[in-house]
């Protein structure tokens, strides 16, 4: 075979000629006998920010960990190329090997966390060792050593690195950048230029009597006991979490599917498939459009699905999910009375749609709506949970429901059977404003094809003086009412006429009042009726003033408001006499009223004015003014500011106090 002259491979000028090998029991000596130097390099290179009990702690489970598992290869090129007076040490593969191992993790420990990558067993916290109870760290030093730690703390880990192993290990600065550079750092020449930059090198004598200096010994402790009152508190949650770990897994051990029996309970929550149905945008209910025409009924239930966003599953499901678990970002609001709970079952979806830069779904599951509106953009951020009552709505009280608020702005979702829509300003002059339809204060208000009306001023986003009111009026073929926004997501309707027998409400009936709606804001109101139950000749002859009764009654049922207004002639609104929260007084079971007023003639002459329903038989005044008349009218003279009682007697006999 004929043979061929090779060449020889050069070569890499990166590759290291191999160094002498290191068994485990050269390695166990050098570790014991150099044991100290070792954990002082570990502790001087981790982070400051780690807290001196940590740090001291991971110097030493660091440097524990160093020993090999076998036999290695020493690397000749960490080797110093110059001997100094630690010949011996500096010469050692061993030590070399150690050094570079502990170098190696001590500066994994003081990288940062990242999500993009598992931690390394050194940047977590050492398992061992570990002292209970303690806090250990090394004796405090004088000013020079204080400087000094505050000055390495402001350096990088490779910087402190090179600092360490030219000031404590006193090597050059070649040798230094070879140990860095096997020890896994790409730049150890940077490492160099900022420890000098930070003017942290100083002379070798003095770097190094400052680093062997007592202040940087892991190995001369000091102890001192932990947060005792806390370490106390952790302890006693500590067994109360136990506890209530061992109930659990008692109570799941016991025979049976779950928790334990619970007789014909239904499943829980979770797997309650009527819950687990009204998660599903699949199986919300969807009207057809024009199921109302047939329908004996005109409520919220044959309202139809509407909206150009009522097949976006991913919207409705999660206005699905954050109704049955809204999370603390969501601001949920709720009228007085309404339950905020998930629904009892798949609810009907009445809209779904962009809404100025709101998302909007409406749902309603036969004894609330929900409105559900998140920002146009797709975040969910401050996603928004409105719920109103509306059980037993019917005609007039299902006409409506707020889509949005903006600007000061409200926008509506009108019935299917609404024909036209108007907004009328009550307090508007007899002039109509420009586009008003020619009856005074009103104009006609747009509808998209979906029933979305545009948007227009909200009395109930008003501040200030009460120089406007607007209400809405819709007409179908039955009618046409009357209603408000009071700061709800249905809108109230107003009425007028004797409690128990209400009709619809003109403008020329709320006029003088519609300044005291702004009275019953955010209460759950249903309706408001009022009620002009008495004319009173004034006893000056200046003419007849006007005894209204106002009534707003909630959805819930309870907490009725109850205001007795005044309106003397020329005057543009009424006073408000009295007014009460939970009264019976103006409503169908207890149509009765009485109030009463101070009032100033134009000669300046002061009367106490009381008027009472038509059945009222007698009233009479005490206290700070006396009189009495035998009907529902009183007029008696008084004093400015005079304080009466007011008794009643009605025809039936049966007697009733002045309203307050």
């Amino acid at each position: 075979m004929q043979s061929q002259d090779v060449a020889p491979r050069p070569r890499p000028a990166s590759a290291a000629a191999p160094g002498p090998v290191v068994d485990i029991e050269q390695a166990e000596a050098v570790l014991v006998e150099h044991y100290p130097r070792l954990v002082r390099l570990a502790y001087l290179v981790l982070p400051p920010s780690l807290g001196r009990n940590r740090r001291v702690l991971t110097a030493h489970a660091l440097t524990q960990r160093t020993l090999p598992r076998g036999r290695a290869s020493g690397d000749s090129a960490v080797l110093p190329a110059q001997k100094t007076a630690a010949e011996g040490r500096d010469s050692d593969p061993g030590y070399a090997y150690l050094r570079l191992r502990v170098l190696r993790t001590a500066l994994e420990a003081g990288r940062p966390l990242t999500f993009r990558a598992w931690p390394t067993r050194a940047q977590l916290p050492p398992l061992l060792p570990q002292v209970w109870g303690l806090r250990l760290f090394p004796r405090s030093g004088g000013a020079d050593e204080l400087a000094l730690d505050q000055r390495l703390s402001a350096l990088s880990a490779p910087a402190r690195a090179a600092f360490v192993l030219r000031g404590l290990e006193r090597l050059a600065d070649a040798d230094v950048r070879r140990v860095l550079a096997a020890a896994g750092e790409e730049d150890p020449a940077a490492a160099l230029a900022e420890a000098d930059a930070a003017g942290t090198a100083g002379t070798a004598e003095g770097a190094d009597a400052l680093l062997t200096s007592p202040e940087f010994d892991p190995c001369s402790l000091q102890a001192r006991p932990t947060d005792l009152m806390r370490r106390r508190q952790h302890v006693k949650a500590a067994v109360a979490a136990i506890a209530a770990v061992a109930v659990c897994g008692a109570l799941l051990g016991m025979p049976g599917d779950g928790w334990g029996p619970e007789g014909a309970a239904a499943p829980p929550y979770a797997r309650n498939p009527a819950a687990q149905a009204a998660l599903d945008p699949g199986k919300l209910t969807l009207v057809p459009a024009a199921a109302w025409e047939s329908s004996a009924r005109t409520d919220f239930s044959v309202w139809p699905a509407r909206g150009e966003l009522t097949g976006d599953k991913a919207l409705l499901r999660r206005a699905l999910a954050v109704w049955a678990r809204p999370g603390g970002s969501v601001q949920v609001s709720a009228t007085p009375g309404t339950p905020s709970g998930a629904p009892p079952g798949p609810p009907q979806l009445l809209y779904a749609g962009e809404v100025d830069q709101s998302r909007v779904v409406l749902l309603y599951d036969g004894l609330r709506i929900a409105r559900y509106a998140e920002a146009k953009d797709g975040g969910t951020q401050g996603a928004a949970l409105d719920f109103a009552r509306v059980d037993g709505a019917t005609g007039a009280d299902a006409d409506a429901v707020v889509l949005g608020r903006t600007d000061g702005n409200v926008r509506y979702l009108t019935a299917p059977w609404v024909r036209t829509a108007v907004v009328r300003d009550l307090l508007k002059s007899a002039a109509g404003a420009p586009g008003a339809t020619g009856t005074s204060g009103t104009t006609r208000l747009a509808r998209s094809a979906d029933g979305v009306t545009e948007p227009f001023a909200s009395p109930a986003l008003q501040t200030g003086e009460c120089r406007s009111w607007n209400v809405l009026e819709l007409t179908d073929r039955t009618g046409t009412r009357m209603s408000t926004d009071l700061g709800e997501l249905t809108p109230v309707r107003l009425t007028s006429g004797r409690p128990g027998r209400p009709g619809d409400a003109s403008a020329a009936d709320w006029s003088p009042l519609a300044c005291s709606l702004a009275d019953a804001r955010g209460q759950g109101v249903r309706s408001v009726n009022s009620w002009s139950y008495a004319r009173q000749p004034l006893p000056d002859g200046s003419g007849s003033a006007e005894w209204l009764c106002t009534r707003a009654d909630t959805w819930r049922g309870g907490g009725p408001r109850v205001l007795a207004q005044f309106h003397a002639p020329g005057q543009r609104y009424g006073a408000v006499a009295a007014k009460a929260d939970n009264a019976s007084a103006c409503g169908a079971k207890d149509p009765h009223v009485l109030a009463g007023v101070l009032w100033k003639s134009v000669k300046g002459d002061w009367y106490l004015l009381a008027a009472g329903g038509k059945d009222t038989a007698s009233i009479r005044a005490t206290g700070g003014v006396s009189g009495t008349a035998r009907s529902n009218l009183l007029a008696v003279r008084a004093e400015q500011g005079a304080r009466a009682e007011l008794k009643g007697t009605l025809s039936s006999g049966r007697e009733i106090s002045g309203l307050r």
